[in-house]
């Protein structure tokens, strides 16, 4: 006689690997997408998994340059570095756990990385050179693609 197994779900946390996001995690997500939208030449990818130097992770938003999509055929896990990666701390989600995905992106190939601090109402972008600037109001550039947000549309 057989002997059936059954497996426990995973938890968000436990299948992507991040905390699970809030209300004012996903407002500021979503509003980030629409103020990037606004670039013609980049396409924006939400909670996109990533395999990055034999590191699996999941940005809240990924930015690449935009090109053709071939919607017959779809990609799980992408090993392209994205431009741009963001990420929207959780209210859970500890700091230093935070950096050490900032560092990946960045050892990665990743150009800029945006961490977004909803409480804090704040925006810092990190280059792989060590540079980091801080907004806390008007309209953040990105340094390496141009891309921007105005601060007062993506914490409405």
């Amino acid at each position: 006689m057989k002997t059936a197994v059954l497996e426990t779900p995973q938890t968000y946390e436990e299948e992507r690997g991040k905390p699970m996001p809030s209300k004012n995690h996903g407002i500021v997500q979503s509003n980030l997408v629409i103020e990037f939208a606004r670039h013609k030449e980049y396409r924006v990818i939400s909670e996109l998994s990533l395999v990055l130097n034999g590191r699996q992770l999941t940005p809240d938003l990924s930015v690449y340059p935009r090109g053709p999509v071939d919607f017959r055929h779809d990609d799980i896990r992408l090993t392209d570095p994205p431009l741009v990666a963001v990420e929207i701390p959780s209210p859970t989600q500890g700091s230093q756990e935070v950096m050490d995905k900032v560092e990946a992106y960045l050892q990665s190939g990743v150009k800029t990385c945006w961490v977004v601090n909803p409480p804090q109402r704040t925006v810092t972008i990190y280059t792989p050179d060590g540079v980091l600037k801080s907004f806390v109001e008007g309209l953040v550039k990105d340094p390496a693609t141009g891309l921007t947000a105005d601060l007062e549309a993506v914490f409405s």
